[in-house]
């Protein structure tokens, strides 16, 4: 089961490939991580795509990753009279706390922490920013905009404000249940909605620990002035470029993008680029060339995968759009202009022991023309730090916490196994290695392979030793 590219690949699973006859096609065209969005379904569906992954990775006897995507708080307008109301740019309207079947100067907004925050200037988004308002007063607990672009305004529709700090836990009530759902399941990584600032991780923090790897989806302008707090304390970035693409100027994402990406780089943690990349594939059996190309230039930026949302989840052609992103990941990659451009955006890291062992392994590698390198490694750490590098050879991670090769499936160029037992000696690691590398097709006899470990042996973060081996 070992993939021909190095960058990954998240789908999420829904009404449309929620069996398991589609979930073992789809990993077989090439899903790395099963992404179960839980703003759709029950716990009982996703309980049951649970099961058949697990059962999956029992046939093919290879760690596949699955995500819990939590919805997050919703803001969204209350009941307007008639079911909608139509408003006109230059108009001013109110938005009151509460009340229900609204008009033009009461129009229900239930989210008192909207109210404490927002500020004369700020602006309000409505419907996926179709109607754009700009708060320019209050009329006692009221808030007074003025309509810059107009249009329909109807129940429930969602509300943005990207101006402004909401004081609102990214964890609502739904979200906890759904999170001790998930925890129980045995979920590898868990995608934290509605991200503002380094506070919602280590809420998060304080009930998953360590029970799995926690994502940070960045969608708010807040999250991007803290960024680099926020990378330092979340496992992994998520790049959601439609939440975000509606709070900032679309101009703005794809450079966004590309510093997202460089962050997570440097700072040793995996990066998903997430929305509409292949969207078109939800009702065609073949992508625009701009979202073939949008796909690219997520590869060339360094991205360690990228996700299929409704294309999977609800689309007509799901394989087919796993078999295409495979194949636009494997001709990028494998592009003369590629390790010009990999190697160009590789960042300065800091020169401490472990750092400089991770990045000789790739160095040498590299030079020395070895067929992969063999990462033990207790808590992925290690091979993160040779993913960083980006190395032209396959990084075969082996650990023997089950746990932590599942989460290892997100990471740019790992090919993660689950080791029998602690190795305890050199002796030991040579053999490992050998036997691994030989087992999963990265060597055969007579190939070089690079190893690289901490010792002493089984020490979380000791990264210090590295080996040439001959297999």
């Amino acid at each position: 089961m070992r993939r021909n590219r190095r960058a990954k690949i998240v789908a999420t699973i829904g009404p449309a490939t929620s069996s398991p006859e589609m979930i073992r096609k789809m990993f077989l065209a090439g899903v790395d991580v099963f992404r179960m969005n839980f703003s759709h379904g029950s716990q009982d569906d996703h309980a049951a795509v649970h099961a058949s992954i697990r059962a999956l990775e029992k046939e093919v006897s290879r760690p596949i990753g699955i995500l819990q995507d939590l919805q997050g708080p919703k803001i969204r307008v209350g009941t307007i009279k008639d079911g909608k109301i139509e408003v006109q740019a230059g108009e001013t309207v109110r938005f009151v706390p509460i009340g229900e079947n609204g008009d033009k100067d009461a129009i229900p907004l239930p989210h008192p922490e909207i109210f404490e925050s927002t500020a004369p200037g700020h602006r309000l988004l409505i419907d996926d920013g179709r109607l754009l308002l700009k708060v320019t007063g209050f009329d006692g607990d009221a808030i007074v905009a003025e309509v810059i672009v107009g249009g329909t305004i109807s129940n429930r529709k969602g509300v943005n404000v990207p101006d402004a700090v909401l004081e609102l836990s990214p964890l609502t009530d739904k979200d906890r249940a759904d999170l001790d759902f998930g925890l129980k399941l045995g979920i590898d990584w868990l995608a934290l909605s509605f991200v503002q600032q380094p506070s919602d991780i280590m809420e998060a923090r304080q009930t998953v620990g360590d029970q799995a790897g926690i994502m940070a989806k960045i969608e708010k302008p807040a999250a991007l002035d803290r960024i680099d707090d926020i990378v330092a304390l979340c496992d992994a970035i998520m790049v959601a470029r439609g939440d975000l693409g509606v709070e900032i100027p679309p101009e703005q994402v794809p450079g966004r993008q590309k510093e997202l990406i460089r962050a997570c780089r440097l700072a040793a943690k995996p990066v998903i680029v997430a929305t509409q990349m292949l969207d078109s594939m939800a009702s065609s059996p073949a992508p625009t060339r701009a979202e073939a190309s949008d796909v690219a230039t997520a590869i060339y930026d360094g991205a360690d995968a990228v996700m299929l949302s409704q294309e999977s989840a609800i689309g007509t052609y799901p394989v087919e759009t796993v078999e295409m992103m495979d194949r636009i990941i494997w001709h990028t990659e494998n592009h003369q202009a590629y390790r010009s451009i990999i190697d160009a955006l590789e960042p300065i890291v800091d020169p401490s022991i472990h750092h400089a062992v991770s990045e000789a392994a790739a160095d040498v590698a590299n030079k020395i023309g070895a067929t992969a390198i063999v990462a033990f490694t207790s808590r992925g750490t290690t091979a993160y730090r040779i993913a960083r590098k980006r190395p032209e050879v396959p990084i075969l991670s082996a650990t023997t916490d089950k746990a932590i090769a599942r989460r290892l499936t997100l990471l740019w160029g790992a090919h993660s196994v689950t080791s029998d037992h602690m190795i305890s000696s050199y002796d030991e690691m040579v053999e490992d290695s050998r036997k691994l590398a030989i087992a999963d097709g990265f060597a055969k006899p007579g190939d070089r392979i690079v190893v690289i470990a901490g010792v002493p042996f089984g020490t979380p973060g000791s990264t210090n030793n590295l080996r040439v081996i001959t297999v």
